[in-house]
């Protein structure tokens, strides 16, 4: 029998209860998989927590992994017992065995082994939007990364300084500090001790940057508008600390002309060419060890509320896996 994370109330992490589940036969256009490693990221907190309304209730949180086909179902034509694949966005992750519609599912190469692609594949296709699609990032860039040594922000270090940008970014401990700075960050900048906005603009001469990643939340609006220069893009891609109350939109007026965005992964893989142009481009800047993939963390599913009282107390850096 299979395992699985079932969420039967909303709350804390302790309402992460494994459970034995019996999946179905894949029906038409899935396959089954035997995941070899799950992702775990902010998103399945807010689910957790009823921050995003799940679709029912049960539920199996998750949205990231990585495994080999077992079963295919009827018309499924360009999958077979034994790929190797991985998604990104298909709830229902936490658990060892499972039905995906293969239309989510992405081939990985040899080179890559699962564990890291199950480790890559929402934050790494989360910094290729923000970075190539959202904003265009150049070597005329000078950005500002909120959260600098989590998952996405060491992949979005290393990405941005291979497109030549002047990279800065925020951490909260010293050690985190050193991490991002491992990972392609000019500056990093300890939240805890310092004030952001001011040695934003001090290392920028007064300018601001270009555009801001701010996956935080609460915690860092208003003051990441008051880090961009004039007519410069605030990119609020997360609520790690709470979300951002509502605003007049008059203050992007009063703070430079700016531009603000809310992105989603699941916006910019919405069709299948999407979808693949985005892994396509994460797998070959990962092949070209340009950006490494840090796995800094692994826990047994049964474990899976450990890991989420890790995450939600910032101890946790780069990638958190759990393993089935």
């Amino acid at each position: 029998m299979a395992q699985a994370i079932v969420v039967r109330a909303l709350g804390g992490p302790d309402v992460l209860k494994l459970e034995g589940v019996t999946p179905s036969a894949p029906g038409p256009g899935e396959v089954q998989i035997r995941q070899v490693a799950i992702g775990v990221n902010f998103i399945d907190v807010y689910f957790r927590t009823g921050l995003y309304k799940s679709a029912a209730m049960p539920f199996i949180p998750g949205k990231e992994g990585a495994g080999i086909v077992t079963a295919v179902g009827d018309g499924v034509n360009d999958m077979a017992i034994g790929d190797r694949v991985a998604y990104a966005s298909a709830d229902g992750a936490y658990s060892s065995e499972r039905n995906v519609d293969a239309s989510q599912l992405v081939k990985v190469p040899d080179e890559i082994p699962l564990e890291t692609a199950a480790a890559m594949m929402l934050k790494g296709m989360t910094a290729q939007y923000l970075l190539n699609q959202t904003f265009k990032v150049g070597p005329e860039t000078t950005l500002l990364f909120h959260a600098a040594a989590g998952g996405v922000g060491l992949i979005a270090g290393q990405w941005a300084k291979a497109l030549g940008a002047t990279v800065i970014g925020t951490a909260g401990s010293q050690d985190k500090v050193d991490l991002a700075l491992a990972h392609g960050y000019d500056h990093v900048i300890n939240y805890r001790t310092e004030d952001f906005v001011s040695r934003v603009r001090e290392i920028t001469g007064g300018k601001g940057v270009d555009v801001v990643y701010d996956s935080v939340g609460k915690d860092t609006y208003p003051a990441s508008l008051d880090c961009i220069r004039p007519r410069g893009l605030w990119v609020s891609f997360g609520n790690s600390s709470g979300p951002v109350d509502s605003f007049s939109i008059g203050v992007l007026a009063q703070k430079g002309s700016l531009f603000a965005t809310r992105p989603t992964l699941f916006a910019y893989v919405a069709t299948r060419p999407a979808l693949e142009a985005c892994a396509n481009s994460l797998f070959d800047i990962v092949r070209s060890n340009k950006v490494r993939i840090n796995i800094n963390q692994t826990y047994a599913l049964a474990d899976a509320a450990q890991a989420h009282t890790d995450l939600e107390a910032r101890k946790t850096s780069g990638t958190t896996l759990l393993i089935p």
